[in-house]
């Protein structure tokens, strides 16, 4: 949802929102689903035929929405929007609405949601395990088509694998005590390895406790209004790590080149 609304912008209602999820509005706010009937704005979203992203736009007559009526969306039982690619006017996206009394669901589109958010994913293959990527997008793809518990599970599972990963490494230290460790819950794991792990995930702890309370007390709903969020955090903790491999590439390209230089010099 933007920040401004409770309900969600066109752009959010077309690549984010999950199929079949109702977006009901009050008599007062009608205005907001004529944004979505007579959508009329562009976006930036991936384009899966030129394999990047683009701007998209509207394919249709439709006049901008405050031309119509705030309720002449209610008279229709379904349509469909369509954008295409400004990069390649042939290049589509298709999705389709059911009008309900006061509400409008998504009910299908092409490509998936999945398919247009895996694109900005990919990158975290080279830090993650292909075991653990399949499981991140995994995730992604459940929440997609609205199962928030399943969702969590998996973002879950990749949390609790950073960390395993990090008490790998503090085990090589002759200081480590792994009885301590063993003992200790997840958040005192987390300060125990705080040397090893990326600064976003120690200062956001409460990440895992909020995964694990929506997977044993969070209705459907409630995770997926949270997998955004969840969803970034683990991103953030993955961008960290994709820093330092870079940096330490870097560092091992300097010292060669340096090395190089010196034999010849």
């Amino acid at each position: 949802m933007s920040a401004e609304s409770k309900y969600p912008t066109p752009e959010e209602f077309l690549i984010k929102v999950p199929l079949y999820e109702k977006v009901a509005y009050s008599d007062e706010d009608l205005e907001e689903g004529s944004k979505i009937r007579f959508f009329s704005e562009t976006f930036d979203s991936y384009c899966p035929s030129c394999n990047t992203h683009s701007i998209f736009e509207p394919v249709g007559g439709y006049k901008h929405y405050s031309y119509y009526s705030s309720d002449t969306w209610l008279n229709a039982d379904f349509f469909d929007i369509t954008v295409r690619c400004t990069r390649n006017k042939s290049h589509k996206l298709v999705f389709k609405f059911h009008v309900e009394e006061q509400s409008i669901q998504k009910i299908g589109q092409i490509p998936s949601i999945a398919d247009l958010n895996l694109f900005d994913v990919k990158k975290y293959s080279k830090v993650l395990s292909k075991h653990y990527f399949q499981e991140f997008t995994k995730a992604i793809g459940l929440a997609s088509h609205g199962v928030g518990v399943g969702s969590f599970v998996y973002l879950r599972r990749i949390f609790e694998f950073l960390i395993e990963e990090s008490h790998l490494c503090a085990k090589e230290k002759s200081t480590w005590d792994d009885e301590v460790y063993i003992r200790a819950r997840m958040n005192e794991k987390i300060e125990l390895l705080c040397e090893e792990l990326p600064r976003f995930l120690v200062d956001n702890k409460s990440i895992y406790s909020i995964l694990s309370k929506g997977i044993h007390e969070l209705s459907e709903q409630e995770c997926l209004a949270a997998f955004p969020a969840m969803k970034v955090g683990i991103e953030i903790i993955l961008d960290e790590k994709l820093e330092i491999m870079k940096r330490e590439r870097k560092l091992q390209e300097a010292q060669k080149a340096i090395a190089s230089l010196s034999s010849s010099v």
